[in-house]
């Protein structure tokens, strides 16, 4: 079964209820049924913590960091593999490096990205991307 991906973006959306939650939220539910094989790099977790940290409250980013922990996505520490292959897709630019984390754990996995994130669009030749709509 390959990994989908979540990007910061995915999981802004689901919590935000815009465009595309149901689409996460159904694949969260998947996942915990065992049918899917969610994953997240844990760059990508610290990027949603700071982006509502920032927004509304640290406290409430905890709070929403601490609901994705216990979901079924596994959380992936990045190795020096994964920080490469980050590095290689930044050093082609127009992407930020976040960004690159969850395009390199898509890779590495043999999966996809699940991102609304337009800059994903510079590595489609390379990764496999679920556009939510």
């Amino acid at each position: 079964m390959a990994t989908k991906v979540l990007d910061a973006f995915a999981l802004m959306v689901f919590f935000q209820d815009e465009s595309g939650a149901e689409t996460v939220e159904n694949l969260i539910q998947a996942a915990a049924q065992g049918d899917v094989d969610l994953a997240i790099c844990l760059i990508n977790l610290g990027e949603i913590w700071y982006s509502i940290s920032r927004k509304v409250s640290p406290e409430r980013a905890d709070h929403y960091i601490q609901e994705i922990q216990s979901m079924a996505i596994e959380i992936v520490a990045p190795d020096w593999l994964l920080t490469r292959q980050a590095a290689t897709y930044k050093a082609r630019g127009n992407i930020s490096y976040a960004d690159c984390f969850a395009a390199a754990l898509a890779k590495t996995r043999g999966g996809l990205v699940v991102t609304g994130d337009r800059e994903f669009k510079v590595l489609e030749d390379e990764v496999k991307v679920e556009w939510l709509t």
